[in-house]
């Protein structure tokens, strides 16, 4: 496939080189405005009538709504059109956890078609063969059988503990989707109870990201310090017409104690040749993204674009006690969200993943021995600072708001989601939703800014 289709339709035809050269998968998107008033009317998107106040607090599931939008997931593949990822169960799981489930099931019929029958097995993955399956696409139903009978046979915790670190350095694959749903299913089973539905949505996407699996290559590690020799200079702090007396925003960027959220889940830590020396443990997350610079050359697809990706700054948390390194990726998602607000007009819906990607890590952590927490930071981080590289743009932008949000007032929670629930687009709920969970007004903003970049048309 050429790197004239659609930004997602490139990302994903080109994985299979970019993995092999670069490690990581982009994911995809399509640059445009629309507001919830111009999406109502998309196939599949409620309209007016439909966005109603939602129904339960978040992370509450009292309806059954899930347990049957999974259900009726499950007999689809995890991607069609052979690259493209099926965003459903994410989507679906961001809904019901807060509080719009009376619009799930229009979504799906109105996400029906793009989705695919799981693709015919070919031979059973065994505890003794599955280094030989792992990373097969072709597979990826071998895999989806595997994982649902080994949480049959003993607690998901304890599955989830034994593959995560098998599975981690691999996290590049399917361009970072299989590890987002797995953080979805992995919150849902915490936070929701453990039903049936629940526990086999974990093992798909376990399945997924096994067939997908792709080892990061190893790319020279520079200084993130924004003053190192050869960083990109630092732009000007930018005044946000919404947040006028925010106290932390014109300088949020260089700020080295940004607060992180009292009530957001735990996060991983980074394989050791992205862990970060304690002479750098200093560095905020959000100097060392700015740290990432551009590919030369950013005119054509992923492949294109990651081939050109030789180094990335240092950046994690290795070697540090599991709390450090919790506190280390909360950061990175906080950072990684608020720089939406000022680069995501570079890619919109790529750019969402450099947010999303590293939540879900951090979405997983407390299900996981504590002794996986450090090293699940730096893969988060390899994988969301490759993403910024291949789309960041040329320059920040003004931040932009809808005219909801122009009157002065701070973004509220529930309007956000449930604007980007009306525009029905899967990669603004979960971004959303992950703004929701850092929950401070520049994430929102940034959230609702999605809304308005992320076309009616995205994959």
């Amino acid at each position: 496939m050429d790197d004239t289709r659609t930004p997602e339709a490139t990302e994903k035809a080109d994985t299979t080189a970019t993995t092999a050269t670069a490690g990581m998968a982009g994911m995809a998107g399509t640059a445009g405005t629309a507001n919830a008033a111009a999406t109502a009317g998309l196939t599949g998107a409620p309209g007016p009538a439909d966005a109603a106040t939602p129904t339960a607090a978040p992370g509450a599931e009292t309806t059954g709504v899930l347990d049957e939008a999974l259900k009726r997931l499950h007999a689809a593949g995890p991607e069609r059109q052979g690259w493209l990822s099926n965003h459903a169960p994410m989507a679906v799981e961001a809904l019901v956890r807060h509080g719009h489930a009376p619009r799930v099931h229009r979504w799906l019929d109105g996400y029906r078609a793009k989705l695919e029958d799981m693709p015919a097995p070919r031979a059973r993955v065994t505890p003794e063969n599955w280094r030989e399956a792992l990373g097969d696409p072709t597979r990826i139903a071998d895999w989806t059988g595997y994982f649902e009978r080994d949480t049959a046979a003993r607690p998901w915790r304890e599955v989830l503990a034994e593959w995560w670190p098998r599975l981690l350095p691999g996290i590049a694959g399917g361009a970072t989707h299989p590890v987002i749903r797995v953080g979805h299913a992995v919150r849902t089973l915490l936070t929701g109870g453990e039903t049936a539905p629940r526990v086999t949505e974990l093992a798909h996407a376990l399945g997924y990201w096994a067939a997908r699996h792709q080892p990061l290559p190893p790319l020279t590690l520079l200084d993130p310090s924004p003053h190192a020799p050869g960083a990109p200079a630092r732009p000007a702090p930018l005044a946000h017409p919404a947040l006028p007396t925010h106290p932390a925003l014109p300088t949020h960027p260089t700020t080295p104690t940004h607060p992180t959220t009292p009530t957001h889940p735990a996060p991983p830590a980074s394989p050791a040749p992205f862990g970060t020396p304690d002479r750098l443990a200093p560095v905020p997350a959000s100097a060392a993204l700015d740290a990432v610079a551009a590919v030369p050359d950013q005119s054509a697809g992923i492949r294109h674009r990651l081939a050109q990706l030789t180094a990335l700054p240092r950046w994690g948390a290795d070697g540090a006690d599991p709390d450090t390194a919790r506190a280390r990726l909360t950061e990175h998602v906080a950072a990684a969200t608020h720089r939406y607000a000022t680069h995501g007009h570079g890619e919109p819906v790529m750019l969402v993943h450099a947010a999303t990607a590293p939540n879900a890590v951090l979405r997983a952590l407390p299900a996981l021995p504590r002794s996986l927490w450090a090293p699940s930071v730096g893969a988060a981080w390899a994988a969301s600072a490759a993403v910024t590289a291949a789309y960041t743009p040329a320059a920040p932008a003004a931040y932009a708001t809808g005219a909801a949000y122009a009157a002065g007032a701070a973004p509220d929670p529930g309007e956000v989601f449930a604007r980007a629930a009306a525009h029905g687009d899967d990669h603004a709920i979960k971004f959303a939703d992950t703004a929701l969970d850092v929950g401070d007004p520049l994430a929102l903003t940034a959230a609702a800014l999605a809304v308005e970049l992320i076309g009616p048309d995205a994959a």
